[in-house]
């Protein structure tokens, strides 16, 4: 029995030590990301660029079903304060519903006002977005390609703020900051948001400081055609395109701008299924694009810190992986510890990376200027809302392990777009709309039974008086009946 007690311990202490690390690494990018504020680092395009010296712009709409969001999205580009004959609109579109018609009639009405814009449909949706993106690419007579997902409403300016920097001809991208609707829209909209500012603060700013390989971010971003071509073009075998891309432009030597102070809003999914497809997408193509590009990235003329820190940021998703370990671990370590005298003190020195994280999500969220707040109003929402988003991360963790292991094993999977329903307040409702998922997964199944799992984890600990672990196990079984109980709620409720 002490062997398979110590076999525990140690599988449970690998798992907090890889998730240490991946959070003294994210630590390194808020050092990073506050010595580049420090030194007022943040990128300045070089000058002004004159009206009639504007370069042509296409604007390319990658869509699929997207009903609700659709037109106000044409109708946002379409108000852009830049020369209407120096922009086109590309609206790609793989829809097979209504949303064709409803498209058509936009392009029609836009037409006879003297805009450029163009639907293009294909026969198949081979590849996906990525695939779309390719076609579409070949059609572009802009020399700079901007593309917004179907839940973005860009700003007025986005051309003219972002247009400037490719000024400096090694700069292949500029993505801008996401912005978000509806945060308040739910608690779950306000978690979201929560683990996106870190991620368009601290990781992308930090990342550019550090003169370390960022992203775009698959929208609400520019690209030079040329960086495009010179990378290889869009490529469908992962399901993050955009990350793929990404790191193959980097590789031939062109940068990344990211505008932290200029942001792009847009829609958070307001259901859980949504937001777990969403994660499921992000997940395993993460693991795809690390499967695909860590080797040549070790093998590149990149400095050991640039190689580190991409190394990374692609295996980022395999976070979960280990979350999911320990916490299935720490049940039956509980009987370990007694079999074996462990004492639970020195778990102690893996606290660092819980204050890493804290000060991380804390620097994003309450210090980073991102909404007009009072700052004790932000640090109320923080202390509330960090601990619950804790618990949605755990809960979260068995669905995007899955989402990784087959990223990993290379599972082939259908690019699955998240729906978004026009959620701008809290008074909208997504209730009797399409697009929601009808069927029960077993992975639902078995986040239910989880939390079960967990509440008799939180009994038992508190039967052996082994109170070292409860606060966890309470999280834990918080997440997991917290996803379990909306993935079924949010299920067909038309």
């Amino acid at each position: 029995m002490s062997i398979l007690a110590y076999t525990v311990l140690g599988i449970y202490c690998v798992a907090l030590f890889y998730i240490t690390s991946y959070c003294l690494l994210q630590l390194h990018l808020l050092y990073k990301y506050r010595k580049g504020h420090a030194l007022n680092l943040t990128p300045i395009a070089n000058k002004e660029v004159k009206t009639t010296d504007l370069p042509f712009v296409t604007i390319q709409l990658p869509i699929y079903n997207e009903l609700y969001v659709i037109e106000r999205l044409i109708d946002r580009v379409t108000e852009f304060n830049y020369p209407k004959d120096k922009f086109e609109i590309h609206i790609l579109d793989d829809s097979t519903d209504e949303t064709l018609d409803i498209v058509k009639k936009k392009v029609d009405y836009y037409k006879a006002k003297g805009f450029l814009i163009e639907q293009i449909c294909r026969t198949d949706r081979t590849g996906y977005k990525a695939g779309a993106l390719k076609e579409a690419t070949k059609k572009a007579k802009g020399d700079f390609i901007a593309i917004f997902d179907a839940d973005f409403l860009p700003n007025r300016d986005f051309l003219l703020k972002t247009i400037p920097y490719f000024q400096n001809p090694k700069i292949g991208v500029v993505q801008t900051r996401w912005e978000h609707i509806n945060q308040d829209y739910s608690m779950l909209t306000k978690l979201q948001a929560m683990q996106l500012n870190v991620h368009f603060t601290i990781e992308q700013q930090g990342r550019k400081s550090g003169n370390y390989l960022l992203q775009f971010n698959g929208t609400a971003g520019v690209w030079r055609k040329e960086t495009i071509a010179s990378a290889g073009g869009w490529e469908a075998d992962t399901l993050t395109e955009d990350l793929d891309l990404s790191y193959r432009a980097q590789l031939k030597g062109w940068e990344i701008i990211f505008l932290e102070k200029f942001g792009s809003p847009a829609e958070l999914p307001a259901e859980m299924n949504g937001l777990k497809s969403q994660q499921f997408r992000w997940m395993k193509g993460g693991a795809e694009t690390a499967k695909k590009m860590l080797p040549t990235i070790w093998q590149s003329d990149l400095r050991f810190g640039q190689k580190f820190h991409a190394t990374g940021h692609l295996l980022g998703s395999t976070i979960f992986i280990f979350v999911f370990i320990a916490g299935v671990f720490s049940v039956p370590l509980l009987f370990a510890m007694q079999e074996i005298g462990f004492d639970t003190r020195y778990f102690g020195i893996f606290l660092v990376g819980l204050l890493a994280v804290v000060s991380v999500y804390y620097v994003a969220n309450v210090s980073a200027e991102l909404k007009d707040e009072s700052y004790l109003r932000k640090v109320t929402k923080f202390v509330f809302l960090f601990p619950v988003f804790l618990a949605l991360s755990m809960g979260l963790s068995l669905h995007n392990t899955i989402a990784v292991i087959q990223g990993w094993w290379g599972k082939e999977s259908p690019f699955v777009r998240t729906p978004k329903f026009n959620i701008n307040g809290i008074k909208d409702t997504f209730r009797k709309q399409k697009y929601f998922q009808s069927n029960i997964s077993w992975t639902t199944i078995f986040e239910g039974l989880l939390a079960i799992y967990f509440l008799f984890a939180v009994i038992v600990g508190w039967q052996m008086q082994e109170t070292a672990f409860l606060a966890y196990h309470i999280l834990l079984m918080a997440g997991f009946g917290t996803i379990f109980y909306y993935s079924i709620r949010h299920l067909n409720l038309r």
